[in-house]
C-alpha cells in the first residue's frame, strides 16, 4: 500500500514501563480501518493523493446528497470523516492505489515515527493569562489582575496593529504533533500506541501520517560505530593545533 497515512480517533492516555522499568506517558490511537474514496492523480487533478474515509456506525440519513453520491458511486460504506492523505509514487506515476482499497494500521508495521493531526479542546473566551501565559499584576491594592493592560495605541498609531495578543476565543486549533514514537502495532483491534500527547478530547477525529521529518537515530552506544567523545575531542584538538 502507497498510502502513508490513516484516519482514527484518539481513544486516550495511560503509561507503559519498559525494561528498566522507567515509565512511558502513552496515547493510544484508533486507526481505521479506512476506505480509499477517490484517488487524485496530477494529470487530472494536478497532483498526487488519495482521499480516505474513516469506517464507523454512521447513519445514512447523517449525510448530505452531495455526500451519499459520492460513496455509492463505488459501492462505499456511509462514512463522515474524510481527509487527504499523501502517496508514494514511483518513477512511472503509479502506486497500485486504486478507489475501494482498504487502508490498514500495518501501514505503520516497521515505522519508528509518526504525525499526529487533531483539533485542540475547546476552552471558550480566554484571558490573556491563560490564552498567552500573561504573568498579570499584583492581585492587591486595586492594580491590574489577570487583564491586558495598556496595549500602546493612543494618538498613534490610533488603531490597534494586528497579531496584538489579547482576550479571545481559545482552542478548536488544527494542532500538529510531529515524531511521536510508535511504540506498539495492534493489527486485530486497529490500534497505534505512540509515546507522548495529542491534541483534542477522547474520541476525537485525528489524522496520522508517517513522519515527515523524523529525527536523526543517536550514535555510539554500541558495535564497531561507538564513538568515544573523550578521544574524539582529543582528535579534534590535535587537527587544529597543526
Amino acid at each position: 500500500m502507497a498510502v502513508n497515512g490513516i484516519l482514527g480517533k484518539k481513544v486516550g492516555m495511560t503509561q507503559l514501563f519498559d525494561d528498566k522499568g522507567d515509565v512511558h506517558p502513552v496515547t493510544v490511537l484508533k486507526a481505521g480501518p479506512c476506505f480509499v474514496t477517490q484517488r487524485k492523480t496530477a494529470s487530472k487533478d494536478g497532483y498526487d493523493a488519495a482521499q480516505i474515509g474513516l469506517v464507523e456506525f454512521t447513519k445514512e440519513s447523517r449525510l448530505t446528497k452531495a455526500a451519499k453520491g459520492h460513496l455509492a458511486k463505488n459501492n462505499l460504506p456511509p462514512m463522515r470523516f474524510l481527509r487527504e492523505v499523501g502517496i508514494v509514487v514511483d518513477g512511472e506515476g503509479q502506486d497500485g492505489t486504486k478507489t475501494g482499497d482498504k487502508v490498514l494500521v500495518d501501514i505503520f508495521e516497521g515505522e519508528k515515527f509518526v504525525d499526529v493531526v487533531a483539533t485542540s479542546k475547546g476552552r471558550g473566551f480566554a484571558g490573556v493569562v491563560r490564552r498567552h501565559h500573561f504573568a498579570g499584576g499584583a492581585a492587591s491594592h486595586g492594580s491590574m489582575f489577570q487583564i491586558t493592560g495598556s496595549i500602546g495605541s493612543s494618538a498613534f498609531p490610533s488603531r490597534v496593529f494586528k497579531g496584538m495578543r489579547m482576550s479571545g476565543h481559545m482552542g478548536v486549533d488544527r494542532v500538529t504533533t510531529r515524531n511521536l514514537r510508535v511504540l506498539g502495532v495492534d493489527k486485530d483491534d486497529n490500534l497505534l500506541v505512540v509515546e507522548g500527547a495529542v491534541a483534542g478530547p477522547k474520541d476525537g477525529y485525528v489524522v496520522i501520517t508517517k513522519a515527515k521529518k523524523p529525527p536523526r537515530e543517536r550514535r555510539g552506544f554500541s558495535g564497531a560505530g561507538t564513538i568515544d567523545p573523550l578521544k574524539a575531542s582529543k582528535r579534534q584538538v590535535a587537527k587544529k593545533s597543526k
